[in-house]
């Protein structure tokens, strides 16, 4: 392989035009602008956990604790 073969098999878009294109994105900001019970709201929230994928992995963590707690003997020596 020669290296200009190489250089094209590295790059990662097909046009200097496509790379330009994301080029132009890069030095964008934008900006959210809340009121203050909103971002109350917000902060709320964020103690607790609202992702059902999350959820249903804690309460199939609490099912298996269940069955294990059943198994424990707990002797005074």
């Amino acid at each position: 392989m020669s290296d200009s073969e190489l250089i094209k098999e590295k790059r990662m878009y097909d046009s200097e035009k496509d790379h330009a294109h994301d080029m132009s994105y890069e030095n964008e900001t934008s900006t959210v602008t809340l009121t203050v019970r909103e971002y109350d709201k917000l902060k709320a929230k964020q103690n607790y956990i609202t992702d059902p994928s999350l959820i249903s992995i804690i309460d199939k963590i609490e099912e298996l604790t269940r069955a294990l707690r059943k198994h424990i003997v707990r002797t005074d020596i």
